[in-house]
């Protein structure tokens, strides 16, 4: 099967052209440097996102603090991570690089604040 895709590895943001049989990336082309096939062989077999979200801070300055994980995480994992998310709240004073929660599902992946809070 052929489907295009968007590159995001770089900013040129190349339509490749994939072909795929089940997980398996056949052929591509399209990319105008190596990232993109380097990239999208990981997004067919192992997708992962950086989770990007913000948590209730108790005493701060601000009510939110904005957080996100150190390194991308499986994609398929991202729901149970919010999940276990919804249920944090920080205490103040929150700075910028803080761990807010370490290796959350075994992911070896932490959870750090991007602001002061």
């Amino acid at each position: 099967m052929k489907k295009q895709y968007i590159c995001i590895g770089c900013p040129l943001g190349c339509v490749l052209e994939v072909e795929i049989e089940g997980k398996e990336v056949l052929s591509v082309s399209g990319n105008q440097c190596p990232v993109g096939e380097k990239w999208i062989r990981e997004e067919i077999k192992a997708p992962k996102r950086t989770l990007l979200t913000v948590l209730p801070v108790k005493n701060g300055k601000f009510d939110t603090v904005s957080v996100k994980s150190s390194k991308p995480v499986p994609k398929d994992r991202i729901p149970e991570l919010l999940q276990i998310l919804a249920r944090v709240e920080v205490e103040a004073p929150v700075h910028v690089g803080d761990v807010i929660l370490h290796n959350p599902l075994g992911l070896n992946v932490d959870i750090v604040a991007t602001r002061e809070a």
